[in-house]
């Protein structure tokens, strides 16, 4: 019984050394809420799509921004990503799994809310 108690409390001492360790460093890039991104601006219906080189694929929505008339330009775009810390998450999952050969396909799609466009230029590189 005394045992399982001292493996218990020195368990939890480990679990709560890394929790602080972790409150102390600070937020990966793919955690952030706001992010900024470039590629290429397609539009697939109704929605706005932003290819990345890596083939990442981010749904972009704005009331403040007029994405129509970048359509077919590459741009650089900043803005609050949807649900960022689950995103982050995927994103470094996807990554890892890429490093070990375990996925072909490791690009991640997300969905940002525009407060920002810069225009790079006015064509898409193929």
């Amino acid at each position: 019984m005394n045992l399982k108690i001292g493996i218990a409390i020195v368990g939890l001492t480990f679990l709560s050394c890394g929790l602080r360790a972790q409150t102390n460093e600070p937020k990966k890039e793919t955690h952030q809420n706001t992010r900024t991104v470039t590629g290429c601006l397609q539009k697939d219906g109704d929605e706005y799509q932003l290819l990345t080189k890596d083939g990442s694929t981010w749904e972009l929505k704005s009331d403040s921004v007029a994405l129509a008339p970048h359509l077919g330009h590459t741009i650089t775009t900043t803005g609050a990503v949807s649900n960022a810390a689950l995103h982050g998450a995927k994103e470094d999952a996807k990554a890892e799994a890429k490093e070990h050969g375990v996925a072909k396909n490791a690009s991640e799609h997300g969905h940002m809310t525009v407060t920002n466009l810069k225009m790079v230029s006015k064509s898409c590189e193929k």
